[in-house]
């Protein structure tokens, strides 16, 4: 029988072979290996009532989001179905089933001020980038600087979302905030990285960019229940609201289904000139209701 740290360096072979995207691998390997510890038995010895107890656990224990514990199961199941070799019984493992509702969305003047609160020029340079582009975190921590492309007025963006490459949007509000950050840090990395941490030793990480997020939000006096992520919904729903089309924003988003990107249509502000059809039903012309005697 393998040892469970065996059986982690074949999965991690297996995901690499299938070529999923990094950060996959990771979370695949982090979640299997945080089981095997949860459970302390070899993997070949568990099956489904293990997986199924553990779930259980990061549910009702854990208070782990839906989204979260799908992603647990997921990794799971390829460490039973690809690496063990092992047929699983998926209906006593299932998925749980995700509620998504509408998330809160910025206003421009509110994004604006998010900027001016930046506690550095950097920060500033990032946020930006994410809103005026429509980028992920992890997109805009793994730009590197041959990525930014004045001439075209485009960026490259680089192993995206299930490793998918993709351009996209380089205003010249952006580019002018990306030289001037270029003029004070100057960075200079081996692989070309174009945000770095604070001693320039490696790429900046999606900590620093959440943390630098919530910070500047906190001080521009945002109350609402956003993220980071909220800039790349807000890059989105203003360009809809724009009259962008759809599936223009669908590629710049790097979507590979155009319900994903339809989604943000449920965020648009109405149209204060919208009329409801019951205001537009016309009116009959009946006579008017007898009035009720006094003494009836």
């Amino acid at each position: 029988m393998r040892t469970n740290e065996q059986i982690l360096a074949r999965m991690a072979e297996d995901l690499a072979l299938r070529g999923l995207a990094a950060s996959t691998q990771e979370d695949y390997l982090a979640h299997s290996r945080l089981f095997l510890d949860w459970a302390g038995r070899n993997a070949e010895a568990m099956c489904e009532e293990d997986i199924r107890s553990y779930l259980h656990y990061l549910i009702t224990e854990k208070k782990l989001t839906p989204a979260t514990v799908n992603t647990y199961n997921a990794a799971l199941r390829f460490l039973y179905a690809v690496t063990l070799n092992r047929n699983l019984n998926y209906r006593q493992i299932p998925r749980l089933k995700q509620v998504r509702s509408l998330p809160e969305i910025l206003t421009q003047d509110e994004v604006s001020r998010v900027f001016e609160k930046a506690s550095t020029l950097q920060n500033k340079a990032m946020l930006m980038t994410i809103y005026g582009a429509g980028l992920r975190v992890s997109e805009v921590c793994n730009l590197q600087v041959r990525d930014i492309d004045s001439e075209a007025m485009r960026i490259f963006v680089r192993f995206g979302k299930d490793g998918k490459d993709r351009f996209t949007l380089l205003s010249q509000i952006n580019l002018d905030i990306l030289r001037e950050y270029w003029k004070v840090y100057r960075p200079k990395h081996p692989d070309g990285w174009l945000f770095l941490n604070s001693d320039g030793s490696k790429k900046v990480n999606c900590r620093t960019v959440y943390d630098a997020f919530k910070t500047a939000a906190k001080r521009a006096g945002i109350s609402k229940d956003v993220s980071t992520h909220t800039l790349r919904h807000c890059f989105a729903t203003h360009l809809l609201e724009a009259g962008t089309d759809v599936c223009r924003i669908k590629q710049l988003l790097g979507h590979t289904h155009i319900q994903s990107t339809t989604f943000y249509l449920h965020l648009l502000n109405f149209d204060s000139k919208l009329r409801s059809p019951l205001d537009t039903m016309p009116k009959k012309r009946g006579r008017k209701p007898k009035a009720v005697e006094a003494n009836a």
